[in-house]
């Protein structure tokens, strides 16, 4: 198998999940799972700067890659409508004050974050091109992220919110995009 292919047109049963046509209860199991799954990333927290490291965003690339672009999207849309009542996001607060909150552009991108990895790995499905996808997913969350955290936190510069929103994170987010695409390759090639 080539390394730096992006495509194979070898089905896997993981491709079933993504599918519209996969029956209604096993597309709406898989958008409560990763929503679920979300909220145990979000809780696996250390507050280091306003955004907390936490194992959410590994989540969040699973969602995209397993579910697809919509079911990815519907269930991080699920995970932040569980948030304006329910303590699922890093730290114990909730609600809408939450959400508008330093951190709230990267809980705002998770849905559009997830569909954009689940457009593209319709695509490139392969782990060099589940690679290029996360890395574009990340991108968004990243500038989504950075933008409003500039704006929520009063940063007095851009580097300072690049700084405290994006550089310190890089090198973690880069792992955690490799293991999710490690995992979504390993499962596919599982059959």
């Amino acid at each position: 198998m080539n390394l730096i292919a992006l495509h194979t047109a070898t089905p896997s049963t993981v491709d079933a999940l993504r599918s519209n046509r996969a029956s209604t209860l096993v597309q709406v199991l898989g958008i409560v799972a990763f929503a679920l799954l979300t909220v145990l990333g979000a809780k696996v927290r250390v507050y280091v700067w306003e955004v907390p490291i936490t194992l959410q965003t590994l989540a969040v690339y699973g969602a995209g890659l397993f579910l697809g672009g919509r079911n990815g999207a519907l269930s991080q849309l699920l995970y932040l409508g569980l948030g304006l009542a329910l303590p699922v996001f890093a730290g114990s607060d909730f609600g809408p004050a939450y959400l508008l909150g330093a951190t709230g552009g990267y809980l705002v991108a998770l849905p559009l974050v997830a569909f954009v990895a689940g457009r593209l790995t319709r695509r490139f499905n392969t782990f060099a091109g589940s690679l290029l996808a996360l890395a574009a997913s990340s991108l968004v969350l990243f500038t989504v992220g950075v933008v409003w955290l500039h704006f929520a936190a009063g940063h007095a510069t851009w580097f300072e919110s690049l700084d405290k929103g994006f550089l310190r994170f890089a090198a973690l987010d880069a792992a955690k995009v490799g293991i999710a695409a490690l995992l979504y390759s390993g499962v596919r090639r599982l059959g």
